[in-house]
């Protein structure tokens, strides 16, 4: 099998996975408090991570890391998993799986105007054109397609949809510069996350053990939304000729997340969300394509 055939299969497994995030979210939302889900899914996330270091033979390099990576990783650990899917989950918990799934798959928009203040980077007329287009979709899928009203939707949850798009843009910032092993870097960072999630668990709710019906979800989530996917598609673009070319195909994963949320939970997906997730994409594929032929980094999508 070639490095392509490989890296395409990797990409669609990638993808298949991603897609079936939002669906999950709202499955083990109606056994399990926002709280509760975050504690579980992330110790079964960290667990299914240590595992992959450990069968990898990269365990032993722990004890060559240097103090910045630790106190890297304890950084990124506050971000993703604890702020981030804190926030995520509740946006969840709160709005339709739609809304919550296309307003976050807009971080690229958001991390593109980040990088004015905090990389002190010029918005280019296109990157500003793109940001337009994309921000209109998010105007379109809050309002449902009013411009004017938030109206039978929880201003909350919008709020912390949006917001999510802030904490994975500066986690995506903090992590882009770094020497570290990703895996590596990554399982530390969720062990540190847990620790900030148990220490929040016991101060502020109380622990439930899941019903049975919610496992499933939770495996999901832990296993495939948070842990071995990432491992996957990093695994893909380090087989691939050609990573802009992978990364193209991880833009049909909201739709499919939409086609998903529709089939298995029964979720009548509204026509505004559909065009303004259209619009979300095509700004950011818009800046994608010019950052490219300009040979800045990728902002490749997750999610």
């Amino acid at each position: 099998m070639s490095n392509t055939t490989k890296a395409v299969i990797l990409t669609f497994l990638a993808i298949i996975f991603w897609a079936g995030a939002a669906t999950a979210f709202k499955l083990a939302l109606k056994h399990l408090s926002p709280p509760n889900l975050l504690f579980y899914s992330v110790l079964i996330s960290a667990l299914a991570l240590s595992l992959i270091v450990v069968f990898s033979g990269k365990a032993l390099h722990l004890l060559k890391m240097d103090r910045q990576f630790f106190i890297h990783s304890a950084i990124a650990g506050f971000l993703n998993p604890f702020l981030y899917y804190t926030i995520l989950f509740k946006a969840y918990d709160l709005l339709p799986g739609q809304l919550a799934m296309a307003l976050n798959y807009g971080w690229p928009v958001t991390l593109t105007v980040l990088a004015v203040p905090l990389l002190k980077q010029r918005l280019t007329v296109i990157q500003g054109i793109s940001v337009f287009i994309s921000f209109t979709g998010a105007v379109i899928i809050a309002t449902r397609g009013s411009f004017i009203s938030l109206a039978g939707v929880d201003n909350t949850g919008i709020f912390l949809a949006l917001s999510s798009t802030l904490v994975w843009a500066i986690y995506w910032l903090i992590n882009t510069k770094d020497k570290y092993d990703p895996v590596l870097k990554l399982m530390v960072s969720f062990l540190f996350g847990f620790v900030y999630i148990l220490v929040s668990q016991v101060v502020f709710d109380e622990l439930v053990f899941p019903a049975q019906e919610s496992w499933p979800a939770l495996g999901y989530i832990g296993l495939f939304e948070m842990g071995i996917t990432f491992v996957i598609w990093l695994t893909a673009l380090k087989v691939t000729p050609s990573a802009a070319r992978i990364s193209n195909l991880i833009y049909i994963t909201p739709f499919l997340s939409l086609l998903a949320l529709f089939l298995i939970i029964g979720e009548k997906i509204f026509f505004s969300t559909f065009v303004g997730l259209v619009l979300i994409v095509s700004g950011i594929l818009m800046q994608e394509l010019y950052s490219r032929k300009k040979r800045l980094p990728d902002q490749t999508i997750r999610e």
